[in-house]
């Protein structure tokens, strides 16, 4: 929205347009712009004034502010000769530089070159009161002569002069600064290209080692798999002969047994049944580390998963004070390996009935997301924080558990961890010495 004019006049001679220009640089002056952005407008001025004083007739001048978005100082010079602004066009590409806008066009009074600069930032606001007081400083402005207005634009151009020769000297300042900091930097960049070769050197030769390290890993860990493997399958035979041959002995068809042979004959089934189980845990393991475990995929009902649990698994809790619940599950189906996810929650429920002595275990499930979380908690005696990551290492039990039923070989949590990693899953424990753990089985809906 254009406010009142701040100023009229006229150019209808040469002299005028060093009056114009004189009363460009003091409106600019009066609503805040610098002096180099007053010189700007001036000149802009003058030299559109000159060019219309040439083309004969009168012109008017008027000087406006708009206070629409940014503050802008407008100026419009009105030549009464209509078609002009072709002529004008081409001779004003250079005064277009000096300001923000420059328009010339045709109307009905004649020719119309508009031009435009926005207000600087620190421009103090162009009120009503503001622009009255403007007002009546223009109007009580006394033109100077041309020789006062020559005078003027000599100490601009001095100035102007003086602050290029300024930027010059920092200029030239800054590139010998310039050039003796790229001198430091090459001289720099040389030593690190230096220091960088050397250290490629180490780092190609320690992969090299690791390289090395990983194939001697690899191979160790190939020929502990089948270690594992050979002992255990030779170990199943003769230990499944002892258990046959002391049920054989225990038999009612056979002699009959003095008390002291019977307790020793039970010793040692009980002996070859632990050991029986920890060569199948061995087995298990060595096939899950040797890659040869893989999940075969389908739909999974995990209510009969659920139920089949509920029913093995329930002789297992012999602990009169302990209720073993495993609840309805909250997702019907799943994705996954039926056979494998079972172990794990096998393993896991067994693992929480041995060393639970009051209270309950519970297995649930629920989905949270994309995944379905397998959830079996116990209020059995815990698990220190600094020993969560340690219960899953091979042959690790906690300092102090004792097994309730059986005895614990350290492989089951090993081997359900893997189990879980083949489902594209992860296992993770939350557990408080004295109030019980939680396992939790996370596994994706769709694999």
């Amino acid at each position: 929205m254009s406010s009142e004019p701040l100023m009229r006049t006229r150019i209808r001679v040469e002299q005028d347009v060093f009056a114009v220009r004189q009363l460009g640089r003091e409106v600019a002056r009066e609503v805040g712009f610098e002096v180099r952005d007053q010189t700007r407008l001036a000149t802009a001025l003058s030299e559109v004034g000159r060019l219309l004083v040439a083309a004969g007739r009168d012109s008017d001048v008027v000087f406006t502010t708009t206070a629409d978005g940014v503050p802008t100082l407008l100026v419009e010079l009105t030549h009464p000769v209509p078609g002009d602004g072709d002529r004008l066009r081409p001779q004003l590409i250079q005064v277009s530089r000096l300001i923000d806008t420059l328009e010339v066009g045709d109307a009905e009074p004649g020719t119309v070159v508009r031009m435009s600069r926005r207000l600087p930032p620190s421009s103090p606001a162009l009120n009503p009161d503001r622009m009255e007081e403007i007002r009546e400083r223009l109007a009580g402005l006394v033109p100077g002569t041309p020789l006062d207005e020559l005078s003027e634009q000599n100490q601009q151009l001095i100035a102007a002069l003086d602050e290029v020769r300024a930027q010059r000297d920092d200029l030239a300042r800054l590139n010998a600064e310039l050039e003796e900091t790229n001198k430091g930097v090459m001289a720099l960049y040389h030593q690190l290209s230096d220091e960088l070769e050397e250290t490629n050197r180490g780092v190609v030769a320690l992969y090299a080692e690791l390289d090395e390290k990983s194939v001697q890993l690899r191979t160790a860990s190939e020929a502990k798999s089948r270690f594992l493997a050979n002992v255990s399958h030779e170990l199943r035979a003769p230990v499944t002969a002892i258990i046959g041959l002391g049920r054989l002995l225990s038999d009612e068809s056979s002699d009959e047994l003095t008390a002291e042979q019977s307790r020793q004959v039970e010793l040692i089934r009980g002996s070859a049944t632990d050991l029986l189980s920890l060569v199948n845990d061995l087995l298990d393991l060595a096939k899950a580390e040797a890659g040869r475990v893989e999940a075969n995929w389908s739909e999974v009902d995990l209510k009969a998963v659920f139920g089949q649990l509920r029913g093995t698994l329930r002789p297992l809790a012999t602990q009169p004070a302990v209720d073993f619940v495993v609840e309805e599950p909250a997702v019907s189906r799943l994705r996954s390996d039926e056979v494998l996810l079972a172990q794990v929650l096998r393993n896991l429920l067994t693992n929480a009935l041995k060393f639970t002595a009051e209270g309950s275990v519970r297995l649930g499930v629920a989905q949270v997301g994309d995944n379905v979380e397998f959830t079996v908690a116990d209020t059995g005696a815990g698990i220190p924080a600094e020993l969560h990551e340690r219960i899953f290492e091979e042959f690790y039990q906690v300092p102090g558990s004792r097994a309730l039923s059986g005895k614990g070989t350290g492989l089951g949590l090993p081997y359900a961890r893997r189990l879980v990693g083949i489902l594209g899953g992860a296992m993770r424990v939350s557990s408080t010495p004295g109030e019980g753990s939680v396992f939790t089985v996370s596994l994706p809906v769709s694999p």
